[in-house]
């Protein structure tokens, strides 16, 4: 579970720099991207890669649900005496519930644009390369689209909140000083990556669409 969740960190840090060029002047960004993704569908290592993150989504999503089934067994019931709401954070005690929200967006994230780019007929652009960059723009013209996004990737802040210092503390990152640097660390991380991932949809909204 801690080696999945952190191959998928270092996965997101990598989709969001990606991202980040769609943030560049309209004709760069769309050159830019576009490039960006052939060289990435057509790389046989990235592909590699790819499906090594899908085996790892799947792995990650499973283990949980096995891993949910065996507190529940363990448990046997409810406590008598119950004070976990005082011991730990709602995000940290509802974290199958917020990876199964993950879990649904992932799927029409992936349905919406990876799919499409796989199999779909896209526009080209100036260049020669499929216009993702053109797609990614006008699915970011829906407000309800945007707010999707948004809201999915604010889950996915709490999900790191919790998820990126309990997988150090899973593979023995215990000593107090230790563990104090990798809190701070996961709230850094996940606030830059949140950030990160709520400004694009709203950036594209507002800069493409909102005349």
């Amino acid at each position: 579970m801690a080696l999945t969740g952190l191959f998928l960190c270092l996965f997101l840090v990598i989709h969001l720099a990606g991202n980040l060029q769609l943030l560049l002047p309209p004709a760069k960004a769309e050159i830019q991207f576009n490039l960006y993704s052939r060289i990435l569908s057509g790389n046989l290592i990235i592909k590699a890669i790819s499906w090594l993150l899908f085996l790892s989504i799947i792995a990650h999503a499973v283990y949980a649900l096995v891993i949910t089934l065996q507190n529940r067994r363990a448990a046997g019931g409810a406590y008598a005496f119950d004070r976990r709401r005082s011991a730990s954070n709602w995000y940290a005690r509802n974290m199958g519930i917020l990876g199964s929200i993950i879990l649904i967006f992932l799927v029409i994230h992936l349905k919406d644009f990876w799919y499409l780019y796989s199999f779909g007929s896209l526009p080209m652009d100036a260049e020669g390369n499929k216009n993702l960059f053109e797609i990614v723009v006008n699915a970011y013209g829906a407000w309800w689209y945007v707010a999707l996004n948004v809201i999915a990737f604010i889950v996915l802040g709490y999900h790191l909140l919790h998820g990126f210092s309990s997988a150090f503390k899973t593979l023995g990152a215990y000593p107090t000083r230790t563990s104090r640097i990798i809190h701070y660390a996961g709230i850094a991380f996940t606030v830059i990556l949140t950030t990160g991932f709520v400004f694009i949809p709203i950036y594209i909204y507002f800069t493409y669409h909102s005349a």
